[in-house]
Formats: C-alpha cells, structure tokens, sequence
C-alpha cells in the first residue's frame, strides 16, 4: 500500500532536516512508537502500538535511517512482528524536506506492506486516513520541539498516546464529512 502525505512547517527546512536526523526526539512525536535501542550505523530498534478499535497491533521490530543532508532527503527501511495478532509489516520511507515562503514543506512517500490480522485496515482505505491523523499528531509535536525555549524543554514535549476508539471515530467523521462535500 501506497502513502503519500505532504504538511507544512514554520520553521526552515534546515531546521526540520536537523531535526530529522535526531532520531530519539522524532520517535517521541511519533504516536504509539518507542525507541529501545540504538544499533548503531543508523540503525534502531523499537515499538509501535496503534489500538484500533477491539484490535491492538503492537510491532516490535528494527529500522534503518539514512540521509542526504545536500539535498535534504532521508529513506527509512522497517521490519516489525505484532507476536500476538502475527501480522507482519515492512515499510519503506522516502521523505524529503524544501524550503517555502512561510517555513518548510515536507513530503513523505511510504510502501506499506503488512500482513496477517492488521492487513484487512490497509484494504479498506483506514489506514490511510489514520495516517493522515498520526502525521498531524507528528507535526504538531514536531513543531513545539522546535519552537521550544531551550533543549532540555523540547525533550519534555512527546506525542500523545494513541486512543484507538477516538482514532477510529475521527477517521469515519473525517470520511463522512468528505462524503457530504462532494454532494
């Protein structure tokens, strides 16, 4: 499954690209993930967790970041397991971020692959639309990272867990409001 999002930052597209590269600080604005152990040579293991209504997919599992600091681009290759519903996943993330008159933008384009329990989300089109809410989390994190006071305040700043029933009730809000607009 395909991803494509795209957000604004008001900050410059150096800073956003720094911070990227602060790989503990963007787990912390990712909703439901945890870092539990730096590799290395850009590599990391972790957790992420979303509760999706009844279903919790909890993937364990390892990661690995490289950039392009002259052209502003990153690639993120994953693997995890959710040991207790068996779904496998694989992702593959391309981002990169430019400069714009009010900060930054950024561009994310990801290949999902998941398989098991967690997969029949993906064909039904929520997982995309949850995607779109998990990123405005992200930005929002993101954002008062960076306009934090000094570092010791930006490491305070984490996303917010991930409630599956308001997940998923947003979600359907979301495409029911999409539905009205286009009649």
């Amino acid at each position: 499954m395909k991803i494509t999002q795209e957000f604004q930052v008001a900050s410059s597209a150096e800073a956003v690209f720094r911070f990227f590269q602060d790989v503990p600080a963007v787990v912390q604005c990712m909703p439901g993930a945890e870092l539990t152990e730096d590799r290395g040579d850009g590599t990391y293991t972790g957790k992420i967790s979303v509760r999706l209504g009844p279903m919790t997919a909890g993937f364990e599992g390892q990661a690995t970041v490289t950039s392009d600091a002259a052209n502003h681009t990153g690639h993120i290759a994953g693997k995890g397991v959710d040991r207790r519903g068996g779904s496998r996943g694989q992702v593959a993330v391309d981002y990169a971020v430019s400069a714009t008159d009010g900060g930054s933008a950024v561009s994310v384009d990801a290949d999902i692959k998941i398989s098991g329990a967690a997969a029949q989300f993906g064909r039904t089109g929520l997982l995309n639309q949850i995607s779109q809410r998990l990123i405005q989390d992200f930005v929002n994190c993101l954002e008062a990272k960076l306009e934090a006071e000094d570092q010791a305040a930006a490491a305070e700043i984490e996303a917010e867990d991930v409630k599956g029933i308001s997940l998923v009730a947003s979600t359907v809000a979301s495409g029911v409001k999409k539905l009205f607009k286009r009649g």
